[in-house]
């Protein structure tokens, strides 16, 4: 079962998946969708969650369902750092798969947790945590980086926490260069998986 809640991402792994290997795949949009799903179609092989869906709450997702398929439960993630990865491994996950993976390198990772190893990419191994530069972001950053999380202006961000526009923008460079962040949004979105939301 793959579960996430991008229709598209979702529609396209599964199909491919389907085509290279063979496997029949039931999906899901959200965690509570997926314990449904696992409850009436169950018991799977594997089971895919996307970190970020809703439901998940970090990885507290991960356990439920760990609890109730009895079967290999994988993390998907288009942003997760490796330390994200890391404390899912600790916490049970059977792999991490970046949906940044080449198509091939993904259908060679299911098959590597389905034949009862644990999947981690290695360049993810070798990564400097993010996790890690995100602890030093300063109390006014991570007021910047709550107020672009919400979609904000600059400007806006300026009027609500009473600086100048231009220390918005200089906030926002500094916040996505600690993060490793390619640009605002990047930036709230690894914010939202690093739990600093």
């Amino acid at each position: 079962m793959l579960a996430d809640d991008h229709t598209l991402v979702r529609e396209t792994i599964a199909d491919f998946i389907k085509r290279q290997a063979a496997f029949e795949v039931a999906q899901a949009a959200s965690l509570d969708e997926a314990l449904k799903v696992n409850a009436e179609q169950g018991p799977f092989n594997l089971i895919m969650l996307d970190y970020t869906m809703p439901g998940m709450e970090a990885l507290a997702g991960l356990t439920r369902m760990r609890a109730e398929s009895g079967c290999p439960v994988a993390i998907l993630s288009g942003t997760a750092p490796p330390d994200i990865a890391r404390r899912a491994l600790r916490a049970g996950a059977s792999g991490f798969l970046p949906k940044t993976l080449a198509a091939q390198q993904f259908v060679a990772a299911i098959q590597q947790i389905l034949g009862g190893d644990v999947y981690l990419p290695q360049d993810f191994l070798s990564e400097s945590l993010a996790g890690t530069r995100a602890t030093h972001l300063t109390p006014r950053e991570l007021e910047v980086l709550h107020c672009v999380a919400e979609g904000k202006l600059n400007k806006e961000i300026a009027r609500e926490l009473d600086i100048q526009e231009v220390t918005v923008k200089l906030h926002v460079k500094t916040l996505s260069r600690k993060l490793g962040a390619r640009n605002r949004t990047h930036a709230a979105m690894m914010a939202r998986d690093l739990g600093l939301l």
